[in-house]
């Protein structure tokens, strides 16, 4: 089986952390014994064990990165399947004023707890299932490769591409909700996924063109 990592852009391939790639490598050697009790749950693998399993994504991922053993995490029997984010871009007709894009602005933290940095022009997507941002973004937020966690991610068009997936935390109405944050190394939106949306209360009110959070 093909690597996750393969696909990333080289300067950050190299930097993935080996442990990750050794989980990795161990889950296939193991992955058809895990089909019977696991089939369809998301799993964290490490160490040569399923050490966080379950139904909700963002759930096993933090429960598996707060371990430190850089698990390989994925969804068993559906291992090819690329995280949905259910993007598209359409070109402006500049004669047609368009519909109004609901934004807000968010704070993302890599350390729970820790003041992070404060993002504008965020695009809250109930259609995507985990969070997104450009890969310079996260440099900016001060992500390491070697923390991240290779995957896919895929769009409408059934295209996908490789991902560096992360724990990260988003401080937004006076809550903090874990976030699986998605870096995106072609696109230039900032993604706010289910991930975080489903632990919110979110109101659209597009008459107003407001986006109300917990009313």
């Amino acid at each position: 089986m093909r690597s996750l990592a393969e696909g990333l852009p080289p300067e950050v391939a190299s930097r993935v952390n080996p442990q990750w790639r050794a989980n990795e490598r161990a889950y296939w050697t193991v992955r058809d014994s895990l089909l019977a009790e696991h089939g369809g749950r998301w799993v964290a693998f490490a160490d040569g064990a399923v050490i966080a399993f379950g139904a909700s994504p963002v759930e096993v991922f933090e429960a598996g990165q707060s371990s430190g053993r850089h698990p390989f995490i994925i969804r068993v029997g559906a291992e090819g399947e690329p995280c949905p984010m259910r993007r598209a871009s359409f070109s402006y007709d500049a004669a047609y004023p368009g519909e109004p894009l609901p934004l807000l602005t968010a704070e993302f933290r890599i350390t729970r707890g820790a003041p992070g940095v404060a993002l504008d022009r965020v695009i809250p997507d109930t259609g995507a299932d985990a969070s997104a941002m450009p890969w310079a973004d996260c440099q900016a937020l001060g992500l390491d490769p070697s923390s991240g966690v290779p995957g896919r991610i895929g769009g409408v068009g059934g295209s996908s591409t490789s991902t560096l997936a992360f724990l990260t935390w988003v401080w937004l109405d006076g809550r903090e909700c874990s976030c699986r944050l998605q870096a995106d190394f072609t696109g230039r939106e900032r993604i706010l996924g289910r991930d975080v949306l489903n632990q919110l209360e979110v109101l659209f009110r597009g008459p107003a063109g407001l986006v109300v959070v917990n009313p």
